[in-house]
């Protein structure tokens, strides 16, 4: 199976240009026909059409190019959901939540074992 590389671009505002992005991800190796936009919505609303279509474009051993990370994801949770949308695990999400923050938990059974 081909890998590919699949690009991502947004832009906040209407009167902002989306070719400073474009001409970064094809420098980077992606495909115009590869590259998957947003203009004029903001990183909070995951209700993005382009972003979407990108990962549903993305399947196993590809990968999703963004010129900066807060174009993608406007906060670390926000990042963490989209890498759970990229990478299926079979166990249920709040399973994958705990695997990942292991500091989290030894702290939470510090609390317990001192009551």
């Amino acid at each position: 199976m081909n890998q590919l590389l699949v690009g991502y671009a947004r832009v906040s505002t209407e009167q902002q240009d989306l070719t400073a992005q474009r001409n970064s991800l094809a420098a980077l190796g992606v495909g115009d026909d590869r590259i998957y936009v947003d203009h004029g919505l903001t990183g909070t609303n995951r209700d993005r059409p382009g972003l979407r279509l990108a990962l549903a474009a993305c399947h196993s051993g590809d990968t999703l190019v963004v010129t900066k990370l807060d174009r993608l994801a406007r906060s670390l949770p926000d990042a963490r959901d989209i890498l759970d949308e990229l990478t299926p695990d079979p166990r249920p999400r709040a399973t994958r939540r705990e695997r990942s923050r292991p500091a989290r938990q030894a702290a939470r059974r510090a609390r317990g074992s001192s009551t």
